[in-house]
């Protein structure tokens, strides 16, 4: 009889654990996608038409802010008057007999929300190989303060002082007037942008101890002070750069930050995911 039985006793023991991922599968999916995902009968029957996916800019009920630009080819480009223009195409398509879709794509490592490494502006960093992939993930992950620069300048060493940010602050975002100005929604590059002065970037490096700098749009130095500026931040290989920050309608204060760029080996810069938490 025990042996008879052993076939029925599986048989219940495979139905139960089937059961068991079916439901762990439809609850991971729940907090994974949004509602209606896959998780009605039939759901695999819909037609394109019939499927709207949520974009998001804030999780976990407004705990979880995204600061990361979306890529588009309308999104400003360095020195193009016609954005950074198609980046992206599907390679292989499934509606063209291929088994998977297969997207390909090609972009400066500077576009969009970013990162510098020490190589981008020194040539024997780069070649000693200085790149993205050697930055220092715990600077930049941890507690950040967000603060309102005042909008009629460039970040000289006057405005540095008057921000008062205490000793011991290791990551600052900076919104600027070109948040206002919505500067990084704009097609075409614009040299009237907002950045650090020389002199406001070497009184960060010798009165704070300040080692993330994020701003708001493709360059952390002001135009007319471009590499100058750059060469004071990234001397010394201590601070790191994040530059095209998304700071719409978040609120000055602290946070923490997590920032983590794409493992590109001999690249001067790279794509950047930021997030701030609450």
């Amino acid at each position: 009889m025990a042996r008879e039985s052993l076939p029925a006793l599986l048989l219940c023991a495979v139905m139960l654990t089937t059961a068991s991922l079916s439901v762990a599968t439809t609850a991971s999916n729940s907090e994974a996608y949004p509602s209606g995902y896959g998780d009605s009968p039939g759901a695999c029957d819909h037609s394109p038409g019939d499927l709207v996916p949520t974009r998001r800019e804030v999780y976990g009920g407004g705990r979880i802010i995204d600061i990361t630009y979306r890529y588009t080819p309308e999104m400003p480009s360095w020195s193009s008057k016609d954005g950074l223009g198609q980046f992206l195409w599907l390679a292989a398509s499934m509606k063209n007999g291929s088994l998977a879709n297969n997207s390909e794509m090609k972009l400066p490592t500077h576009s969009g929300t970013h990162v510098d490494a020490p190589g981008h502006v020194f040539d024997h960093y780069f070649d000693a190989g200085f790149d993205v992939d050697t930055l220092d993930l715990e600077v930049l992950n941890g507690p950040a303060l967000l603060v309102d620069v005042p909008r009629d300048k460039n970040i000289t060493a006057e405005v540095m002082k008057s921000l008062s940010i205490p000793k011991g602050v290791r990551r600052v975002l900076f919104r600027t007037l070109n948040t206002d100005r919505r500067l990084m929604w704009k097609k075409e590059f614009d040299t009237s942008y907002v950045g650090f002065m020389r002199d406001g970037a070497k009184w960060l490096v010798d009165n704070t101890d300040i080692k993330l700098v994020g701003v708001d749009y493709l360059s952390v130095a002001a135009y007319a002070d471009l590499l100058p500026a750059h060469h004071v931040f990234l001397e010394g290989r201590e601070i790191i750069l994040v530059e095209g920050l998304k700071l719409d309608g978040v609120k000055p204060g602290i946070y923490s930050v997590h920032c983590l760029p794409l493992r590109l080996l001999g690249a001067e810069g790279a794509p950047i995911r930021c997030i701030l938490i609450k």
